[in-house]
């Protein structure tokens, strides 16, 4: 037998049901208005999307919340809004590490929100090509993680990329033990992504500190082979453990409880422009500098100097065998800033190589 509904219920629910037939009209109000806008772009032949507008959108509304819903959820709730829109005109190509599960594309659902064309790739290197050639019409690739540091791959590749990053989304990374049963015998090997056999090395040691520790393409790649053979264990997420049908044998098991990796989204600069100016930008460099005493030191100069905040500073053998380096290099700001601009200038003044891979909106808290 059903259970009776509280009579006070009754009313309640009633309201939230008119609301929500509100909300729906609303809502398609704004699709109709989106067509109007994807238009009047077709014609002038703007980009669809912009990621600096959306970002100036979900600020202001986030900062005229009067609660009691949280501001938190105001950004992915209005993110699937505009996902929905845009995706009337024709869903966005998105290419990612896949296959299906990994946190690459949790990473681009949290960013373009769920109404894209998904792009699944097989490795980093494909997620450039296939954005590059227009197979996709952004990528989503990792960059840094707050545990293991950079993606030394992803680094390298922008190097020798035509892609620019025109925006950037960070993922807390909750690593699971995946696996067909629910218990940890027998389990002789764990598949994973290095990063996060690298991410789970204090636990994996604890635990299963005889299991092979066997590198794959993806955490999804290892999710799927557990699936296929019950004495290899993955580490994935949980929505890798929903898509291959597995068992959460061991929750969390990644040895930094705050653990994040930081991702960024590219496009080719023909088809999507650099962002303009949102008020809180990050651009992102990668220099290099002629092997001489002070050189690294001269290169920060004009950045004190014309009071620009550096954010990042990574390096990376340029592989010419004469111990040189590539500097990868965020700082705070967008060169629409004359003091940015002139800081970039001075830079580039000082350098041997100059690229600016992108300047794109980041996401206040």
């Amino acid at each position: 037998m059903a259970d009776t509904p509280n009579a006070a219920l009754l009313p309640l629910r009633e309201k939230i049901d008119a609301l929500d037939q509100q909300l729906l009209a609303l809502l398609n109000q704004r699709a109709q208005l989106a067509l109007e806008v994807g238009e009047i772009k077709k014609r002038d032949g703007s980009p669809v999307f912009r990621p600096e507008r959306e970002a100036q959108v979900i600020d202001g509304l986030k900062a005229r919340n009067p609660g009691p819903l949280k501001t938190d959820s105001v950004a992915p709730i209005w993110r699937e809004i505009m996902s929905a829109c845009r995706s009337l005109e024709s869903p966005t190509r998105v290419a990612y590490l896949g296959p299906a599960g990994t946190f690459s594309e949790q990473a681009a659902l949290a960013y373009f929100g769920s109404s894209i064309a998904r792009v699944p790739c097989s490795t980093i290197d494909e997620v450039f090509r296939s954005t590059s050639a227009g197979a996709a019409d952004f990528g989503v690739v990792p960059v840094e993680n707050s545990t293991e540091g950079v993606v030394a791959r992803s680094l390298d590749l922008f190097l020798h990329t035509p892609l620019s990053i025109i925006g950037e989304t960070s993922l807390l990374v909750r690593h699971n033990l995946l696996r067909q049963r629910g218990q940890l015998d027998g389990i002789t090997a764990v598949a994973a992504h290095p990063q996060a056999l690298a991410q789970c090395h204090a636990w994996l040691a604890q635990h299963l500190p005889h299991a092979e520790r066997r590198p794959v393409t993806s955490n999804a790649e290892g999710a799927r082979l557990a699936s296929l053979d019950a004495a290899i264990a993955g580490i994935a997420s949980e929505r890798a453990a929903n898509e291959y049908g597995l068992h959460v044998v061991a929750p969390a098991i990644q040895d930094d409880a705050h653990n994040r990796t930081r991702f960024a989204i590219v496009a080719h600069p023909s088809e999507h422009p650099a962002p303009k100016a949102s008020g809180h930008d990050c651009t992102s460099l990668v220099v290099s500098v002629t092997n001489r005493p002070g050189a690294v030191h001269d290169m920060l100069v004009p950045l004190k100097q014309h009071g620009v905040s550096m954010t990042r500073f990574e390096s990376r053998p340029a592989r010419s065998g004469q111990w040189e380096y590539y500097f990868y290099i965020d700082i705070a700001g967008h060169p629409q800033e004359e003091h940015v601009a002139t800081a970039l200038q001075a830079l580039r003044g000082v350098c041997a190589f100059f690229k600016v891979l992108g300047t794109y909106p980041v996401d206040v808290h």
